[in-house]
């Protein structure tokens, strides 16, 4: 399947953005480690027919491999995902349950009620925005009507729910909620792990609903066929299910979880570091303090492909590594990278205030800019949703974890370090095939924020 690459080249100078180019022809798929595969929904070298179009397009069908790897389970199903939509996923749980295999969901609150139960008044814009797109989705007929027939096959929480499949949410520990319940990952009778960058949604996956030119959020999904990590996930699984739907409301979720140090498993060849968030800020193995260890130990290399970057520590981490010689390439998401907070920003060598017209404390633009980094062209509403690093194209960081404070601190997050050049290959190279047309440097869009907030706040006063 596919693979992740380095990010892109960006020009950093102040004055305009111009597209990466990658020479040469294209390279025969690499090698993958023995038990582990890899599937990227945007990919050059694959092609599926588009559940929401019916048309052919490029990449691997995530959805497919989620639902085949369902219908291989004999005993036992535990997924823990932000958000399931899509109905045949859904589907594929329930047959699984009537054959009888033990099937367990955990979703986060914000999507644990079936759609088909929100009223539109009851919603906020967003809240609005995605009901639309759920019933466009439903809608199989594609006649603007949907149907009693389509509402009941098109929702996926109503069809668990409907099928008696246990299912919880993070309210299920007696709060309102973690930050986030942002975990990806099912395991299938304790013996293959399927995880990754992908919610289980259309616009994960495919595409928007009623948006044809949309290819889905950038993403990937790792099938590892090994009992001693799915153990290590069924672990995890475990301290948030607590006894399941009701009883003595001891799932424990987010801060209220025993987050404990690195595990690492051995997959054949290939050495497997996993880390479940959060922790304290104070707690040594909190996340963003074992993705810094890495780049700090990055000898030639460090490429990115991120969605969010906001960890001021990690930006630090990369400045000193530049000096010292390593190569930095970044691709970014276009939509996150001009927040106040990115630290896309950082590596630009710029600094933009917030609407209080106040700097991040600890602020550190890069004295020199950065030259390579960059923001992919995508369809309209696609996010580049990645996690990933690959250091020294030996090591690849991925998972759930966005690089941010609340992705070590708040929220329930999977983070992985997979030690293997083979696999590497495979994310390098997806990198690459998203640095092909990559704008870089300061975009239009950045310089047009930058402008409107120097005339807004003049010089501004960094927090403290």
């Amino acid at each position: 399947m596919g693979g992740l690459s380095a990010v892109g080249l960006a020009l950093l100078t102040a004055s305009c953005s111009q597209p990466g180019q990658l020479l040469g022809h294209a390279l025969p798929e690499p090698p993958l480690p023995p038990g582990i595969n890899v599937a990227f929904n945007h990919r050059d070298g694959a092609r599926y027919r588009s559940p929401l179009t019916g048309q052919w397009r490029n990449g691997d069908n995530l959805e497919q491999l989620v639902i085949e790897a369902v219908e291989t389970a004999r005993s036992e199903i535990l997924m823990a995902v932000q958000e399931l939509a899509l109905p045949e996923i859904a589907s594929a749980l329930v047959r699984a349950q009537k054959r009888g295999v033990r099937v367990q969901v955990i979703l986060e609150n914000t999507y644990s009620t079936p759609w088909s139960d929100l009223h539109r008044a009851d919603l906020a814009p967003h809240g609005r925005h995605r009901l639309a797109q759920l019933e466009a989705l439903a809608d199989r007929n594609h006649d603007g009507v949907l149907s009693a027939e389509e509402r009941h096959n098109g929702d996926a929480v109503a069809i668990l729910t409907r099928a008696g499949v246990p299912l919880i949410d993070d309210t299920e520990d007696g709060s309102k909620g973690s930050g986030l319940m942002h975990h990806k990952f099912v395991v299938i009778d304790r013996r293959l792990v399927v995880t990754g960058s992908a919610n289980f949604t259309s616009s994960g996956m495919h595409g928007d609903a009623g948006a044809a030119s949309t290819r889905g959020n950038v993403n990937h999904l790792l099938q590892i066929a090994s009992p001693e990590l799915a153990a290590v996930f069924a672990a995890e699984f475990a301290r948030m299910w607590g006894d399941g739907p009701g009883g003595r409301q001891d799932s424990r979720f987010g801060r209220g979880k025993d987050s404990g140090g690195v595990e690492t498993v051995p997959v054949g060849d290939t050495r497997i570091e996993v880390l479940f968030a959060p922790h304290a800020k104070a707690n040594p193995h909190h996340g963003l303090r074992l993705i810094g260890e890495q780049l700090a130990a990055a000898q030639r290399s460090i490429a990115m492909a991120l969605f969010v970057f906001s960890a001021q520590e990690l930006a630090d981490v990369l400045q000193e590594r530049v000096r010292d010689g390593v190569e930095v390439r970044l691709l970014a998401d276009p939509g996150f990278a001009s927040r106040s907070f990115s630290e896309v920003l950082d590596l630009l060598g710029v600094a933009l205030p917030d609407r209080f017209c106040k700097l991040e404390a600890g602020n550190q633009p890069f004295e020199t800019p950065l030259q390579e980094v960059g923001t992919p062209r995508l369809a309209r509403g696609d996010k580049l949703h990645h996690k990933l690093a690959v250091i020294d194209g030996t090591t690849v960081i991925t998972g759930s974890f966005n690089w941010s404070p609340s992705a070590a601190h708040q929220n329930d997050e999977t983070l992985m370090v997979i030690h293997s050049p083979q696999l590497a290959a495979h994310f390098s190279r997806e990198i690459d095939r998203m640095w092909r047309g990559a704008e870089l440097g300061i975009t239009a869009r950045m310089r047009r924020k930058l402008e409107r907030q120097q005339v807004r706040c003049g010089s501004s006063e960094q927090r403290q």
